[in-house]
């Protein structure tokens, strides 16, 4: 285990930490009912999942 032999300044530690950013969330369209939801996720709309049927939806 790596062991800091001397203080890290705050621009460093802040240079650093300035590239953890949050991503935008991959949203897709959805080949059944074309509307958008979450890539490799069940369609929330129709219940579909890579073109087959895995949950009822109640309209």
């Amino acid at each position: 285990m790596g062991v800091a032999q001397h203080r890290q300044s705050k621009a460093r530690v802040r240079k650093r930490r300035a590239m953890w950013k949050l991503s935008a969330p991959n949203i897709t369209e959805c080949p059944q009912c074309h509307k958008l939801k979450l890539a490799h996720h069940v369609c929330p709309a129709c219940g579909y999942y890579k073109s087959k049927k895995v949950l009822t939806v109640s309209e």
